[in-house]
């Protein structure tokens, strides 16, 4: 990107189009601890940040944190996918479906990598790039 400055890389992060769901809430996350805002459905937010080490993280109170560490190389741009995590998903249908408590469904989740609500996918650059296309920037 020639809009880049010298020592910076860029991190997108998109949203698949999809079922929204109730109001479409943004889902809430952090860059290296400053809050990323707008990131709906079928939308896309970037952020350039300076080379080296960052994470994302993303809290929800009944379940738990997600992490994930990377690494961002000058001039590059990284694109990540966001979904919600295995565990988000378990208890989402359970909560559904009510066939068990939500203390159980917790716990039967509680040995799952990511305990937060969100997974960063890192997105192979094509890909993202044509995905993106077909999404809005973020408001």
């Amino acid at each position: 990107s020639s809009d880049l400055k010298a020592g910076q890389a860029r991190v997108v992060v998109l949203r698949e189009k999809g079922f929204g769901g109730l109001g479409d809430p943004e889902w809430q996350f952090s860059l290296d601890g400053t809050p990323i805002k707008g990131l709906k459905t079928g939308t896309y937010v970037y952020v350039d940040r300076p080379a080296g080490q960052h994470q994302f993280m993303a809290e929800e109170a009944a379940l738990g944190t997600t992490r994930v560490d990377f690494t961002a190389r000058s001039g590059q741009t990284l694109f990540f996918v966001a979904r919600f995590s295995e565990r988000k998903n378990a208890v989402i249908a359970n909560a559904s479906t009510g066939l068990l408590g939500w203390g159980l469904t917790l716990a039967m989740t509680s040995g799952y990598k990511n305990q937060g609500p969100l997974d960063f996918l890192p997105l192979e650059d094509q890909a993202a790039r044509t995905t993106v296309a077909e999404l809005r920037l973020a408001e």
